[in-house]
């Protein structure tokens, strides 16, 4: 009996890579070139009238290049990663519908691991059962910690140093409160890969003391075009805290703080873009170890060049 050929998934494109990286306008450079459809994946970027603090494109240019996931919430309300990949994958189906490629574009790395990989409904943190393990950490040491670890979950373990603490509590605290191993509650999540054959491209940078320079050049940028006056804004039209997701976005929060009297107006700048290196950091870790992608270094002029000639192969193969 002859076997039938396999389907051929739809195709679709994820660039990756920190803040100032360049993505937009690699994605951008793409939709020239190549029949996409853009789709943000940026958790700030969800927000509307924070224009200027998200670096989201201006309305000329989201005329000319549509972005799906844009504008979609108050600053008054709150996003997950769980209404990211329902939108996002309702976005995907819409544009291969329409005969184009769905290109994801943005540096929230939680959006597309939950988007590549499922989101998993692990146990909520539970303070007494955390307090327990601590306790039994502190009499009988965290490689003790593993050594129960591994009797519950061994899978989990066996990826666990025994000295990580903060892993193996959460592991253990998983186990316990769920009554099934951590690790086979993650396989379940992996079920729900959607069918797509992705081409992961992350945008890292070969002197990471350029991309410090492009974050400060942009944070000076923000402020000039009225970032400062945005979030006035903000707090004027919406009932917002400091602890709502939309102000504890980097540059908001600080110029939150400022407003506040919370921290020397003079010191507002120096820490914003502090906050953003450490954003950037963050996402360049996450890149490293969560996603399988090619890379580009995302200071050579011809990024965008380079990207579009490895999605045209991508596609053409």
């Amino acid at each position: 009996m002859l076997a039938l050929p396999a389907m051929k998934l739809p195709p679709a494109i994820l660039i990756m890579g920190p803040t100032a990286s360049g993505k937009t306008a690699a994605a951008m450079a793409l939709a020239d070139r190549l029949p996409v459809g853009l789709i943000s994946v940026d958790s700030a970027q969800v927000f509307i009238d924070m224009d200027i603090g998200t670096a989201k494109p201006d309305r000329e240019t989201l005329a000319r290049y549509p972005h799906y996931l844009i504008d979609l919430i108050t600053p008054e309300q709150r996003y997950s990663a769980a209404r990211f990949r329902a939108d996002a994958l309702a976005a995907m189906n819409e544009i291969h519908a329409d005969g184009r490629v769905p290109v994801l574009v943005g540096g929230t790395m939680l959006y597309f691991r939950a988007l590549l990989h499922g989101l998993a409904e692990l146990p909520q943190a539970d303070d007494a059962l955390r307090a327990s393990i601590d306790a039994d950490a502190a009499r009988l040491g965290w490689p003790a910690m593993h050594a129960r670890l591994a009797e519950l979950d061994p899978v989990t373990a066996a990826r666990l140093p025994p000295n990580d603490s903060q892993r193996i509590q959460r592991a253990l605290e998983v186990c316990l409160a769920g009554g099934r191993p951590m690790s086979v509650q993650l396989a379940e999540s992996e079920q729900e890969k959607p069918l797509w054959d992705f081409l992961q491209l992350a945008l890292l940078p070969s002197d990471r003391a350029v991309l410090h320079e492009r974050i400060a050049r942009r944070f000076d940028e923000m402020l000039l075009a009225g970032l400062d006056e945005e979030v006035a804004m903000l707090r004027q039209k919406y009932r917002l805290d400091p602890e709502l997701p939309a102000m504890r976005c980097v540059g908001y929060r600080q110029v939150w703080e400022a407003q506040d009297g919370l921290i020397p107006r003079q010191e507002m700048r120096d820490r914003g873009v502090f906050a953003t290196r450490q954003l950037a950091k963050r996402q360049i870790t996450w890149l490293g170890n969560s996603f399988a992608a090619e890379t580009f270094d995302c200071i050579d002029a011809g990024l965008s060049e380079r990207v579009s000639e490895r999605v045209a192969r991508f596609l053409n193969a």
